[in-house]
């Protein structure tokens, strides 16, 4: 008799996979049939941990460049890369998938493929698969430790009423999670809406003092540095991945040689600059520069703006950019280029802003720093609720295979 991990109900008992299941492989290149279309599941189209079926793209053979599976509804999908991702699939459907997932049969007499479905994502099962691997860059479940995973095995008619009872548990957790992704959506439709409230549009009236300005105005210039001159030096170098578009924080700075810098990296960041990403400006890809990177360089896919602080406060001018007041005036006929629309630097050196005098631009930037944190809680509130969700669905599958459901 199998031995588990822990004691079982009674009329339940440990099996092997291997003893209940077995590796329906049937495979075929879709290129040689190039205008036949196909129902497609990559790894990429399911989501760690994903419970309900993900959707299947459709894709002519020719758009398919490697071997892959077919399955069919009775088929439990396992994906063997990077096992703690924790991605299967009990399909409803006939379609083929990427062959990093292993398409399992099962002895129907004795499993249900949703209950065998439903354990693989157990954290038990994730656990075990991750702790079996082979592979260090992209480690994969090791085949032998698959086989020979154990699983608690109760009769059919429980199975049955196991997977009905964690599915009607489960049904609501989308929902709390749709509901808690709104309302991160609301927090930063609010702080849009605090921004636009704060900053009035080109062309409107003014309050006493303050002025319409062009950026270049008010910003001092940059410079320039080649590092590849400087090929024993090191560098910390900032691109469009290195910065946070919600914090509009700089993150994972790249430590590099001069050598190793990429041609395009030639402008100086200096403490207080702010960095406006070029290409797609509506993903408002912006950030401060914090003092620890002074000096330091980033590619020329940012426009370096620089203040000058005797008339403009850094945050201020960070803020004004994150609004819609700036994004605005250069979607209107500026950008250029179809897959990845871009401006230039001049483009966003000509966009206007409204300039105060600098002690109500400290006041703004008191107010504005006060709403932030506020609307930082909410998020941090969310990210929270988020990870009890998970919780929440480890705790009902561990529950579900220890027969206390």
């Amino acid at each position: 008799m199998t031995e588990g991990p822990y004691k079982l109900p009674e009329g339940w008992r440990w099996v092997r996979l291997g003893e209940v299941a077995w590796r329906d492989a049937i495979t075929l290149q879709p290129r040689d049939q190039p205008d036949a279309l196909f129902h497609y599941l990559g790894m990429e189209h399911v989501a760690p941990g994903q419970w309900d079926e993900p959707t299947p793209v459709e894709l002519r053979g020719v758009e398919i460049k490697s071997q892959v599976i077919v399955y069919r509804p009775g088929l439990v999908l396992y994906g063997k890369l990077r096992p703690y991702l924790n991605k299967v699939v009990v399909p409803s459907a006939e379609g083929v998938a990427s062959t990093e997932f292993i398409p399992l049969a099962v002895k129907e007499d004795v499993l249900e493929p949703q209950y065998l479905g439903a354990y693989l994502r157990s954290p038990s099962f994730v656990a075990y698969a991750t702790q079996n691997t082979t592979g260090s860059r992209q480690p994969r479940v090791r085949l032998d430790a698959l086989w020979g995973a154990p699983i608690p095995l109760p009769p059919l008619e429980e199975q049955r009423r196991i997977v009905a009872r964690v599915e009607e548990l489960m049904d609501w957790v989308p929902e709390a999670r749709r509901l808690r992704e709104e309302a991160q959506k609301d927090a930063e439709r609010l702080w849009q809406s605090v921004l636009s409230q704060t900053f009035p549009r080109p062309g409107s009236d003014l309050p006493p003092g303050w002025r319409w300005v062009q950026l270049r105005e008010v910003c001092k210039p940059t410079e320039r540095r080649d590092p590849t001159k400087e090929p024993e030096s090191t560098f910390q170098y900032v691109d469009i991945s290195s910065v946070d578009n919600a914090t509009g924080e700089i993150i994972g700075a790249k430590e590099l040689q001069g050598k190793e810098a990429p041609s395009r990296a030639r402008k100086v960041i200096r403490s207080n600059d702010v960095i406006f990403a070029t290409t797609r400006p509506y993903l408002k890809n912006i950030a401060i520069v914090p003092p620890e990177l002074h000096g330091q360089i980033c590619s020329t896919g940012f426009c370096v703006l620089r203040a000058n602080e005797a008339i403009l406060e850094p945050r201020f001018l960070f803020y004004v950019c994150g609004s819609d007041l700036v994004v605005e005036q250069l979607s209107q006929g500026n950008m250029r280029g179809a897959s990845y629309p871009a401006v230039t630097d001049k483009d966003v050196f000509d966009s206007v802003i409204p300039l105060p005098p600098l002690e109500e631009q400290r006041r703004i930037v008191a107010h504005l720093q006060a709403v932030q944190e506020k609307i930082k809680a909410l998020k941090e509130a969310q990210a929270a609720k988020e990870a009890e969700l998970k919780r929440l669905e480890q705790a009902i599958l561990e529950k579900a295979f220890r027969g206390e459901l």
